[in-house]
């Protein structure tokens, strides 16, 4: 029952070390994210927005910055239990350095009564036989043993007691820390807020307008991404053209696609960004609108916003199959991986053409920035004819 007690307690303090290292690990990240928002505004500090732009950035960083506060509060917690594992630790060590000081104490004096050399040979001599002698011969030897085993786990116990209250003061000055970080956050987050709801009384003034501008801009979001699909289903027909396959919505594959096809799913979730530095401004899927929470915002990618002349970059090995330009839109680059498609969008400059062979990190070309200063690559991803979850498959998205 003991050594289970042991396995369990180190068990325990081993999953709690782990978790402690893994929210340092997602704080640094949160952390890290929050820097290049605040880079990305001071680079863009000159340009003038517009109310959506603005809301869009107020939202992101709010976000980041509740999940910051929500991380450094679970750390604060886990140090707080492990303080008071540790204090509890220290009390019963306490007590039993106690309880072991005060047995060693009885047993020095006891010694020190009965040291005299004449009074252990009487005792020898005094046994009625030889085996009773060896006996109390034996006895002696390990009261002796015990004696210094005592002053050892003393010793020992005095260490750890020391080793604990080191591990106390270290974990106090760390919640310490933290608590003060969350304090500095907490103030940046009220901040953002503040300009948040100060942008939003100034929408709500003339709110149809701002509905009717993100009705133009769903409405055109969606016309781009039907000709991207039609496109898609286009290069689908193509492939199948010479095969017995009569699917419209499924690639017809030779080996060395579905090779490639099955090493790209093998990298689900591990591929890298397609551009250097950035972070997702608005997420795949349905989403109630910032502004009007009535409307609902449908994307078929991600938007990432990056810094300014910001490279696109193919985030697995392929074939371009398409360099186009959609009318009203910038051009975007197409790539095949055996039934897979990624789509980068948005783009100034194109540095590739259809029919070249890419490589993962190959630059394609340079993310277009808008009159307001905005530089944001629109990424997408496909399976056959349907649009996959970016987050899903890029290195934590």
């Amino acid at each position: 029952m003991f050594v289970l007690l042991v396995v369990l307690g180190s068990n325990d303090i081993l999953a709690q070390s782990n978790k402690q290292k893994q929210l340092e690990t997602r704080r640094q990240e949160l952390r890290r994210e929050i820097e290049k928002i605040n880079a990305l505004r001071a680079e863009n500090k000159s340009k003038e927005k517009s109310q959506l732009s603005l809301i869009e950035d107020f939202n992101y960083k709010i976000s980041v910055l509740n999940n910051l506060i929500k991380v450094t509060n679970q750390q604060a917690n886990l140090l707080t239990h492990e303080i008071n594992n540790n204090q509890k630790k220290i009390d019963d060590l306490r007590e039993e350095l106690k309880l072991l000081k005060e047995d060693y104490a009885a047993m020095i004096v006891k010694s020190y009564k009965s040291k005299n050399q004449q009074s252990r040979i009487m005792f020898l001599l005094s046994s009625n036989n030889f085996k009773q002698a060896y006996k109390r011969l034996q006895y002696m030897k390990q009261y002796a043993n015990h004696q210094k085993e005592q002053g050892e786990t003393i010793k020992a116990k005095t260490a750890e007691l020391q080793q604990i209250n080191q591990n106390l003061l270290v974990q106090k000055e760390e919640k310490q820390k933290l608590i003060a970080e969350n304090k500095k956050t907490q103030n940046t987050l009220e901040k953002e807020r503040a300009q948040h709801r100060s942008i939003m009384a100034s929408i709500r003034k003339d709110l149809s307008k701002y509905t009717s501008q993100i009705k133009a801009k769903q409405q055109e979001a969606a016309r781009i991404d039907r000709e991207i699909e039609r496109i898609v289903r286009a290069e689908i027909a193509k492939s199948n053209k010479n095969t017995s396959s009569s699917s419209s919505s499924s690639f017809a594959l030779t080996a060395e696609e579905k090779v490639l096809a099955s090493n790209f799913v093998s990298n689900k979730g591990k591929l890298p960004w397609p551009v250097e530095k950035g972070f997702v401004k608005a997420r795949y899927g349905k989403q109630p609108s910032l502004i009007d929470r009535s409307l609902t915002v449908q994307r078929n990618g991600v938007l990432i916003t990056t810094e300014k002349n910001a490279k696109a970059r193919v985030v697995f090995n392929g074939t371009v199959i398409r360099v186009a330009a959609i009318r009203n839109s910038n051009p975007m680059v197409m790539i095949k991986h055996g039934n897979y498609i990624t789509v980068y969008k948005n783009l100034s400059k194109v540095y590739v053409k259809e029919g070249d062979k890419v490589k993962t990190k190959d630059v394609i070309g340079e993310v277009s920035t808008s009159i307001e200063g905005d530089t944001i690559l629109n990424f997408s991803i496909f399976k056959d004819a349907q649009t996959e979850n970016p987050a899903s498959w890029i290195y934590k998205m």
